[in-house]
């Protein structure tokens, strides 16, 4: 009982500490106008004998200043002793307070608590009946607030008004525990003449806080919310407490709002919901019944939002924060209360209350959306399957009442929109995955596309504003459900159609708009069509690493071509078609891009798999390099055809990067045919390998002349090829002869006179080098491997016709290259 009694007065001290800072500014204040307005007066009093006398004729100019120089010079002021001088305010210290103030206040909450255990302590002795406890009570109250009276009239006590203000509101506390005793307690009054005397107790409470100022509204406030604690808050039951604490706390709002009291109204708020966690945590320990809890944290939230802006509260957080916390008390009581009908009417009707206010005034509109969220967040909590209660009721309720205004004043303000779209969506998608056994999947899907219906129309409205801040959002959303409703009428492995769709839509609705943020929303559903497509991207994914770790028989690791098409194709093609418009997907398109040529690359690499079917060994000899070299001619053909075009010119060097990639790894190194069997044709010069080589370097001979190196290998790796395939047949693994040495010689000699020739004919200086750099590798070869593999007189007409070769070729080369260098050189006279 000492702690609890140390505990209140701790609490007093503390909130009196808080007023008396600024009771004692506004003091202050006030005495430093009354200075002011004195000292005006003396100045009117006594204005006439510093007046000069009026001129009687007008002075001249050179006559002015010996005119001024007469004037009486100012006279200080007098010190005005006859004027009451007012007594100076001390300084606010930590010493006055404690010294001089504190000892006041602290003393009326000690009359309050003495009353208050006196009758306690008199119902625990048995000294006095009900009746007579309660008198004395009302006696006690009514002594307290006639000795407030009369310590403003006796002049000991004139000059402080603190002595009455604290015996006022030590008064009116007092009374207001008497009527709870009388009626709580022991039913000496019915609840009607309680209610009544709580109104008459209120009109003096308004009364004394309008005359004696804002500390006997603090001291009423403490006693009237103190009381009920140490007499036993369940002594007569909950019910008539939060009668009790409703009705105190409606006069503290109205006294609030009389005076402009926004600090009292806070006071107020702030320890109604202290008694509300104070039951919570009582009851629930008990196991008691909570729905009064419930109905009286949703009078005091809508209470208190009301009241606030009456009182002149201007902090848009501070007037919606009732709103807010008494949406999430009622969260906090639902589950307690089993999510009955009895919960959510009270969070229902709080809900109503927050748009009613937010559409008399927009500052209390995130209050509104925040109710709206603890909502949801509230249906997802309940909805627990098969016994679902209330919830799917209350959610349809909860749609209605947030969808209609939003979406009727979402022009007015964002968050509007914000609500109405959240209202069309939340609750309705809460329930679809929490609850998805309520409604059939085609039910699910007419609601939600109905629902996408409804969001698209926000869109629809702001079509003519580009930059209108709900366009994005509201379009967005309605893809989504779209999407989600459409998805609800075709199997699991089908979604990718609903999905392209909805891009296709996406991207329509952004041609027409031309809005930059639009453009990329369609790069979502067709993520989203590849995610559920994620089995054959990795049967895919499985294919490309198998092959690019040399296995030969890969057919088998592709996926089922019917599954492929269905579940990928139509993702990628929009995403390839979308493409060719330079202003889809917006900032996402580099990356849009490369995935979905990356897809498109991969599907045609399956399909091309299917026409050869090479499954089994046998099939690999007799095709597998064939089908590569159709393959690789495939990505050089289309890049070569972009380049030439100019169109989509990075997609096509990266097709004749993959096709040149493919040669060097598969066709040289991993798989070449030179180790791994495989038949590249009887024909000499017409067989795949030599047509394929040849064809690559075609394909980079046309092109820009940054190509020409490649172009000039390939070439030369055709020709070795072609005497390969002359001397070994369709099949070129085995070991180097003589002949086909020799061969190599002829054949590397042969095309770089060639090169020089076209060189220096076509003027084409890369040619020219290229036959030089080949003629100088031949050179060395002959003198460092064919002669040495030689003898005799074959070795004497090697030389001679190597040497010969040379001489004319560098006669050639001075007489038609040199020449031209020199005489462009030549300096013209």
């Amino acid at each position: 009982m000492i702690a609890l009694t140390l505990l209140l007065a701790l609490g007093a001290a503390a909130a009196f500490y808080i007023v008396l800072r600024r009771v004692a500014f506004l003091e202050q204040e006030l005495r430093r106008v009354e200075s002011l307005i004195v000292a005006r007066d003396m100045e009117v009093r006594e204005a006439p004998i510093h007046r000069t006398k009026p001129k009687a004729a007008p002075v001249r100019a050179l006559e002015a200043p010996a005119r001024v120089a007469e004037l009486p010079t100012p006279v200080p002021e007098p010190a005005r002793s006859h004027a009451p001088e007012p007594r100076p305010m001390p300084e606010f210290s930590l010493e006055t307070l404690i010294g001089g103030r504190l000892p006041i206040w602290i003393g009326g909450a000690a009359l309050v608590l003495a009353g208050v255990f006196l009758v306690r302590y008199s119902i625990e002795s048995g000294l006095l009946g009900p009746s007579t406890r309660t008198l004395l009570a009302a006696l006690f109250g009514l002594a307290l607030i006639a000795g407030s009276e009369a310590t403003r009239r006796l002049r000991a006590t004139a000059d402080d008004p603190r002595v009455a203000q604290v015996l006022a509101g030590a008064g009116i506390a007092s009374l207001y525990g008497t009527l709870y005793m009388a009626a709580a307690l022991y039913h000496l009054i019915a609840p009607l003449t309680a209610f009544l005397l709580v109104l008459v107790v209120t009109g003096g409470a308004l009364a004394l806080a309008l005359r004696h100022g804002p500390p006997t509204a603090v001291m009423a406030l403490v006693g009237g919310f103190a009381t009920p604690l140490v007499a036993g808050f369940d002594a007569a039951g909950i019910g008539p407490l939060l009668v009790y604490l409703a009705l105190f706390i409606a006069a503290l709002f109205g006294l609030a709002i009389h005076r402009s009291w926004a600090w009292l109204a806070l006071a107020a708020c702030v320890s109604g919901f202290a008694w509300i966690n104070f039951l919570i945590a009582m009851l629930v320990a008990r196991e008691g019944d909570l729905s009064a809890v419930g109905a009286f944290t949703m009078l005091l939230a809508i209470g208190a939002s009301t009241a606030l802006p009456a009182t002149g509260a201007h902090d848009r957080w501070l007037r919606i924060a009732p709103l807010i916390a008494g949406c999430l008390q009622l969260a906090i009581l639902a589950p307690a209360l089993d999510f009955g009908w009895l919960a959510w009417s009270f969070y229902l009707v709080l809900a109503a209350a927050a748009l009613f206010l937010a559409w008399r005034d927009s500052v209390y509109l995130p209050g509104a959306l925040a109710a709206l969220v603890l909502l949801i967040v509230l249906e997802t909590l309940a909805l627990a399957p098969p016994d679902t209660g209330f919830t799917p009721v209350s959610a349809t309720i909860a749609t209605l009442l947030f969808a209609i205004p939003g979406h009727v004043l979402a022009r007015r303000h964002p968050i509007w929109a914000t609500i109405a779209l959240l209202a069309t969506a939340g609750p309705l998608l809460a329930a679809h995955l929490r609850a998805p056994d309520l409604l059939s999947a085609t039910q699910w899907g007419l609601i939600e596309l109905a629902a996408a219906a409804i969001a698209f129309s926000l869109a629809w409205r702001a079509r003519a504003e580009p930059t209108h801040p709900m366009l994005v959002p509201a379009t967005a959303l309605a893809a989504f459900l779209a999407g989600l409703g459409l998805g609800q009428f075709v199997p699991g492995d089908w979604l990718s159609l609903p999905l392209t769709l909805v891009a296709a839509a996406l991207a329509w609705w952004a041609r027409k708009i031309r809005t930059p943020l639009l453009y990329t929303l369609p790069a979502y559903p067709i993520a989203a069509a590849l995610v559920a497509g994620a089995l054959p991207l990795g049967a895919l994914s499985e294919l490309v690493l198998a092959s690019l770790s040399g296995e030969r028989l890969t057919y088998s690791l592709i996926p089922d071509l019917f599954e492929l098409l269905r579940e990928l194709a139509l993702p990628t093609g929009l995403a390839i078609a979308l493409l060719f418009d330079p202003a889809q997907f917006g900032r996402v398109r580099r990356a849009v891009s490369l995935v979905g040529i990356a897809l498109a690359i991969l599907l045609l690499y399956a399909l091309a798999k299917q026409l050869l079917a090479i499954a089994t060994l046998p099939r690999f000899l007799a095709w597998g390099f064939l089908e590569r070299a159709l393959l690789t001619q495939a990505f050089l053909a289309a890049g070569w055809w972009l380049v030439r075009r100019g169109k989509a010119v990075v997609l096509g060097h990266a097709l004749l990067a993959l096709g040149l990639f493919r040669i060097l790894w598969f066709d040289l190194f991993l798989l070449t045919p030179l180790l791994e069997p495989q038949a590249v044709g009887p024909l000499p010069l017409l067989n795949a390998v030599v047509a394929h080589l040849a064809l690559a370097s075609f394909w980079l001979w046309t092109l820009p002349p940054r190509w020409r190196v490649g172009a000039a290998l390939l070439a030369l790796l055709a020709v070795l090829a072609a005497v390969r395939q002359a001397t070994h047949g369709s099949l070129l693994t085995g070991t180097i002869g003589t002949a086909e040495n020799g061969g190599y010689s002829a054949a590397m000699l042969a095309l770089a006179l060639f090169w020089l020739w076209r060189g220096i004919a076509t003027g084409v200086r890369d040619l020219r080098i290229f036959g030089l750099a080949l003629l100088t590798g031949v050179t060395f070869k002959v003198f460092l491997i064919d002669a040495a593999a030689l003898d005799g007189l074959l070795r004497i007409l090697s030389f001679l016709g190597l040497g010969l070769a040379l001489i004319g070729i560098g006669w050639a080369y001075g007489r038609f290259v040199g020449k031209g260098s020199a005489a462009e050189a030549e300096p013209v006279i």
